[in-house]
């Protein structure tokens, strides 16, 4: 049975690109893997698939019995349906561990740094296994996006190492220019339906007990969110309305290097107490905000406390 390397629920760049990528490495490894996905890829992801001739992953959403290779994820409130009955044999990630557990030893390679497909091309070094100029394309992409092309304080060295020689196999000449690009497909927003603007980039998190909805939003210029802004809110708000404590959703920009969040919650004190500045209405500036795993995340978890 062929196990599958599958990303998290609501798949970005990273993980729908790091899924492709650990397949490939794994299958020149001698493993017998098929990558996938819990769903389809945003039109950021798109960009990069077709700009590098790659097809998108099968799309899975339930894993009972099957084997799996995670990637960018070790969250079961990011897994999907039937990991109960699943078997974990690998994670590559570069989040906090999260609290998938399994009966048996696996191959875990969890890093510090500010994409899983850093990780991966170092897994492919390690390995001695050379990686294909459209794969090395796709994963420069992936940590640029990741990276906010480098902005995002969850960005080190050895991501701008990888994507330095990412580049040099795959051709790229100017990666700054090539995130612009990449930023502005992902800045579009006409035409796409508000609900699927807020699970763009959306993860849920349980926070002592509480379920959270962080969302986000990466945009070049703020102002393109402006004509959405109240629709977004309301969705927001029936998304909390679904069983969550809270959902808070970053409009982050890139120029400016900071983030708009909205906000619905049970406790909207909770946004003071994890970043010392109290909300006007339903949203607040967060000056130089770029990361939810880095600068979010851990606060709201401090003050949920």
């Amino acid at each position: 049975m062929s196990a599958l390397v599958i990303g998290h629920m609501n798949p970005d760049t990273d993980s729908i690109i790091s899924a492709i990528v650990a397949a490939d490495l794994y299958k020149k490894r001698g493993m017998d893997v098929t990558p996938a996905a819990q769903g389809a890829p945003t039109p950021e992801t798109e960009f990069v698939l077709k700009k590098f001739g790659l097809s998108a992953p099968q799309v899975v959403n339930d894993v009972a019995g099957k084997q799996l290779y995670l990637v960018d994820y070790s969250d079961l409130a990011q897994a999907p349906q039937g990991m109960d009955s699943a078997t974990v044999l690998g994670i590559v990630d570069h989040h906090k561990l999260g609290d998938v557990t399994t009966s048996a030893p696996l191959e875990a390679w969890i890093w510090p740094v500010g994409c899983s497909n850093t990780v991966l091309k170092a897994m492919y070094d390690f390995y001695g296994i050379e990686i294909p100029k459209n794969i090395a394309g796709a994963m420069l992409c992936a940590i640029l996006s990741d990276t906010v092309i480098f902005k995002s304080p969850t960005c080190t060295p050895e991501d701008k190492k990888a994507v330095e020689d990412l580049a040099r196999i795959a051709g790229v000449t100017d990666v700054v220019a090539l995130g612009m690009e990449m930023f502005k497909v992902k800045s579009a927003v006409e035409g796409t339906p508000i609900r699927d603007l807020v699970f763009r980039d959306y993860k849920d998190f349980d926070m002592s007990g509480n379920k959270v909805g962080i969302g986000q939003l990466e945009v070049v210029d703020l102002s393109i969110l402006d004509a959405v802004k109240g629709e977004l809110q309301a969705e927001i708000a029936k998304v909390k309305a679904e069983g969550r404590h809270s959902v808070f959703l970053l409009l982050t920009d890139i120029m400016k290097e900071g983030s708009e969040m909205l906000i619905v919650s049970d406790n909207p004190a909770v946004v003071e107490k994890a970043f010392g500045v109290k909300p006007e209405g339903t949203s607040v500036w967060l000056p130089g905000v770029m990361s939810r795993k880095k600068q979010v995340v851990p606060n709201f978890e401090k003050a949920f406390k």
